[in-house]
């Protein structure tokens, strides 16, 4: 039964989104899913790359590999997240091309859209407007990848389609003191404080920006939906220069509800304070996922139920790092 079945590369299969992909594709009883560790397969190796998709030859790709961190690591490593981003998804587009690989599915992120595009953000508020300064290289990289999926289907006729996600979290994702996003950093910060006893819990800011959060497994659906929609039902809501779909939950919430949720998933009962001494971000950053929604896809997990899935994977990663 397994020949008949899509051969699927994933390339990123060990970060947070590849790997929920493979999950994914595995529970639905795929079992013809090829991926390639950095040590087995280096993405910015254009040779490499080329050999690699030759030689396996697949039907569909999912480009989640990328290179990836939080403002600091960002400000710190401009031209490691430019260059690397751009290699990895020109080599891997460029050779399926090659190869004739008829379906490659791009994952992008919501910093592509101008710092102070209109709320919710939709697919064409893209290159309207400046971006934000701190991930511009990243952000142009992937604007760059959807920018390559649009070109080959335009002069080659093939079918790359690009999502971009909100906020993700869930299992698999970084709980690094320094580097990561809000929703593990919290969930850190909140742990520590219950483990130590601690009676306050300090947040920066006031708590009123809002943000946007999904499951990373409700991302890994929407992909794989995407992947497989009729390219005739694609193409009807999407344009040649304006293809990428975003994927959010479609509804946002404030730092303080966010901060509450995340308390109460890890069993905090102390106080949570805000330093309104300390600067705030951006007021909003929503996603309009109505063009996803009108092609017959909502998520499923929602916000408390994602972090308590997310609280207990964060558990297992501590448990791994204090036996190692």
């Amino acid at each position: 039964m397994s020949n008949l079945q899509p051969k699927i590369y994933v390339a990123g299969h060990r970060g947070m989104v590849g790997s929920a992909i493979v999950r994914a594709l595995e529970a639905e009883g795929q079992t013809n899913v090829v991926v390639r560790t950095h040590a087995e397969l280096d993405l910015t190796n254009q040779g490499a790359v080329q050999a690699f998709i030759a030689q396996e030859k697949p039907d569909q790709i999912y480009l989640a590999a990328a290179k990836v961190g939080g403002i600091h690591a960002n400000n710190t490593y401009p031209a490691e997240f430019i260059y690397q981003n751009l290699m990895m998804e020109a080599n891997i587009i460029h050779a399926a091309w090659q190869v004739g690989v008829q379906k490659l599915l791009f994952l992008g992120s919501s910093c592509i859209y101008p710092k102070l595009a209109p709320q919710p953000m939709r697919e064409d508020a893209l290159l309207t407007g400046t971006l934000e300064a701190t991930n511009e290289p990243y952000a142009i990289a992937k604007i760059a990848g959807i920018k390559l999926c649009e070109s080959y289907n335009r002069q080659y006729g093939m079918d790359y389609r690009s999502v971009m996600p909100t906020n993700l979290y869930g299992v698999g994702d970084n709980y690094h003191p320094e580097n990561s996003h809000v929703i593990p950093a919290l969930i850190r910060r909140f742990h520590e404080a219950k483990e130590s006893g601690a009676p306050t819990v300090m947040i920066w800011g006031t708590g009123t920006p809002r943000r946007e959060f999904l499951y990373v497994d409700d991302m890994a659906a929407a992909s794989i939906y995407v992947m497989n929609l009729d390219k005739s039902v694609y193409d009807a809501h999407s344009e040649p220069m304006q293809s990428h779909i975003n994927v959010g939950y479609g509804e946002d919430v404030t730092i303080r509800e966010l901060a509450e949720t995340v308390g109460r998933s890890v069993g905090y009962e102390g106080e949570i304070v805000f330093d309104t001494t300390k600067p705030d971000g951006t007021p909003r950053k929503w996603m309009d996922s109505q063009r996803l929604n009108a092609l017959g896809w909502k998520p499923k997990v929602d916000l408390s139920q994602g972090l308590e899935m997310a609280y207990q994977d964060f558990i297992a990663h501590t448990s791994v790092l204090r036996m190692e």
